[in-house]
């Protein structure tokens, strides 16, 4: 299967802080690729990483098999990456409708018909369409902020604890986005809810003080007991 992105031991610094220590994994087309660990592993930091927003201070990022390590985010972003933040990233004074106006970089056919599932993956989104993003629920501004991402041809998202604060029923409802997204994209995730990263989850790395130090099918993880509690503290 065709790796599409790669990273070989990118180390971070920020500020005199030094989060990543040694990063590596890859990430195949068409998969879900999950990074575990512990809060302050330097998760959120690998991905901003790749992004450029934290740029890497030594390592390599390679994404379609071209070096992205030393890009600014609005090129790393023109090659097709999309990132969905831990604090969503969406304005809250912009319409619902206005927010994915201002994501999308073309507007073409193939963002008209990646609108249209969008709208059908989040019904929401089309009830508040007129309404402010701030008015949302915490799950709605969510599944907005995915949607933004979506809405390009991206060939590769990053997402960042798409979980996070939300309540079960719809944690399940951005799970079954994800599995549907996957059929036309291929994702990184970031994600402390072990059933959902598990769930939807092909392939997994665990992040721990900075460093790659396990990875495997989903299915390994999941029945590695010894595993699961030694680096991410649940049984």
């Amino acid at each position: 299967m065709t790796v599409q992105l790669r990273l070989n031991e990118v180390e971070t610094h920020i500020g005199q802080y030094h989060i990543i220590q040694g990063v590596s994994f890859e990430v195949r087309k068409g998969e879900v690729t999950v990074l575990l660990g512990r809060n302050g592993a330097g998760k959120t930091t690998t991905l901003r990483t790749i992004m450029g927003l934290n740029p890497a201070s030594s390592g390599t990022i390679h994404y379609k098999g071209e070096d992205i390590s030393r890009l600014p985010t609005f090129t790393v972003a023109q090659k097709g990456i999309g990132y969905v933040p831990e604090d969503q990233g969406i304005f809250s004074g912009l319409t619902v409708e206005e927010n994915m106006k201002v994501a999308m970089k073309n507007d073409n056919d193939s963002t008209k018909e990646r609108l249209e599932l969008i709208l059908v993956l989040f019904p929401d989104l089309k009830k508040f369409w007129k309404k402010p993003g701030g008015l949302l629920s915490g799950g709605q501004k969510q599944m907005l902020s995915i949607a933004r991402a979506y809405i390009n041809d991206n060939d590769l998202l990053l997402i960042d604890e798409p979980s996070k604060g939300l309540a079960p029923i719809v944690v399940e409802k951005v799970m079954e986005t994800i599995m549907e997204m996957k059929e036309k994209t291929t994702i990184v995730l970031v994600e402390q809810n072990f059933m959902m990263a598990s769930t939807v989850g092909d392939r997994f790395y665990i992040i721990d003080d900075g460093r790659t130090v396990s990875n495997g099918p989903m299915k390994l993880l999941k029945e590695d007991e010894e595993m699961r509690r030694k680096y991410l503290g649940i049984a």
